[in-house]
């Protein structure tokens, strides 16, 4: 089949086919059959919720992420609303209470990334010369976006292009590099998740202070659920996406003021702050977190966070469409550098969390926090438990602050190899 030319290319039909996917893994995964409850046990359900989407991509062919309008639906509708319905009946002082350990694993992150360019860089240019056809002083600066990616996000990658004036066709190459490796690496992350208690026993791991969060809200909700009616239902999408409208509203302000001043914020290694997506993201959390303080948090008692539950997985499908397995096999050479990185940054990532006994899911949202950012940093949190995804929000929004910074560490330790 010419991969060019995909059957579907209707986003409602897409929508559905997505759908048909969330309801059959959900559907199995609900079987009392022992072959479903044993895959299961193995294979957990987001995970596929993001793999069997990527098939229809490569190699069946059927659809185009690329002329798909799904993923910015979800990213920008679904996403923020996700975060206010999780946010609501947050426990600010219990998150607080996680301690230190959250963020000396996402600083770890960071130090993974900025220490795992230079080495990825020395393989390229030593062990393996040749592998991209790009001589090395181009090299360094076309890995420099990705390492401003890995650590921030899209705008602190756009900023790094910038400072560093990476051409358009490597700055393209290096995208293949960021969003094969990033995305492979969601997965095993989202895998880690269903086997989390293994991975804690490995870390000999303190889990209490997320135990006890989980379980002060959950305490705090339970026997006070009641079956929605109508209304409730109206008042909780009125609620959620009032909060999008206002997100995007107050987004639209924000830019004019950011733009006007880009020069001088890019000069001062504040990039992040031009992206409209950042503010977003921001202020949805902003209302989801004060709303949280009214009444309003009751909202929870008629399902606001399996509503903010759907809406996630609804958008991993979407992330999971957008991944070309394909480009593995075709880009051998960008995948290997992109895995020498990822695997120093995993390195770096494990012996800290061993050394201070970090449970496995600051590991997994510290990493995803650098790598995705918060359109998926809130995605893993939520694996763990829908009422953590906030804390993958704080780490994605910390990211976005340090990227530009990272990245011209990085970048600069590259150039002096």
């Amino acid at each position: 089949m010419n991969q060019s030319v995909h059957l579907i290319t209707n986003d409602a039909v897409i929508l559905g086919l997505l759908m048909l996917i969330l309801a059959g893994i959900f559907y199995t995964s609900s079987l009392d059959h022992p072959f479903f409850r044993r895959f299961y046990r193995v294979v957990p359900a987001l995970l596929l919720c993001y793999f069997i989407p990527a098939l229809l991509n490569w190699p069946l062919g059927l659809v185009s992420a690329e002329s798909s309008g799904l993923y910015s639906m979800a990213t920008n509708y679904l996403l923020p609303a996700s975060l206010i319905f999780l946010c609501l009946s947050i426990d600010i002082g219990g998150l607080i209470k996680l301690g230190s350990k959250s963020i000396i694993m996402f600083l770890a992150g960071t130090a993974g990334v900025i220490i795992g360019g230079p080495i990825a860089f020395f393989f390229a240019k030593n062990v393996f010369p040749g592998i991209l056809p790009v001589d090395s002083g181009s090299l360094w600066r076309g890995m420099s976006t990705v390492a401003g990616s890995w650590i921030g996000g899209s705008a602190n990658q756009t900023a790094m292009k910038e400072i560093y004036q990476v051409p358009d066709n490597l700055f393209g190459t290096m995208l293949v590099v960021d969003v094969i490796v990033a995305n492979i690496w969601l997965g095993i992350l989202l895998y880690g998740a269903g086997i989390t208690e293994k991975i804690d026993r490995f870390f000999k791991a303190d889990t209490s202070s997320i135990d006890h969060v989980k379980h002060q809200i959950e305490a705090l909700h339970k026997g006070r659920e009641k079956n929605p009616g109508s209304g409730d239902l109206i008042l909780l999408m009125a609620t959620a996406f009032v909060g999008v409208g206002l997100s995007h509203y107050l987004a639209d302000l924000t830019m004019p003021l950011m733009l006007a001043n880009k020069q001088w914020l890019v000069e001062n290694r504040l990039s992040a702050l031009i992206s409209g997506f950042f503010w977003i993201v921001v202020y949805a959390t902003t209302f989801g977190l004060l709303i949280s303080f009214t009444r309003l948090r009751h909202m929870e008692d008629v399902g606001a966070s399996r509503w903010g539950t759907v809406f996630i997985y609804i958008l991993v499908t979407t992330i999971g469409m957008k991944m070309n397995l394909g480009e593995v096999f075709s880009n051998p050479g960008l995948f290997l550098i992109g895995l020498i990185w990822m695997l120093t940054h995993a390195a770096v990532m494990i012996i800290t969390a061993r050394i201070i006994r970090a449970p496995f899911f600051f590991f997994a949202v510290g990493s995803q926090a650098n790598i995705g950012g918060a359109a998926s940093a809130p995605i893993v949190a939520s694996a763990f438990s829908p009422v953590l995804a906030p804390v993958g929000v704080i780490m994605a929004v910390l990211g976005y602050a340090l990227g530009t910074y990272g990245a011209i560490v990085c970048a600069q330790i590259m150039a002096e190899m």
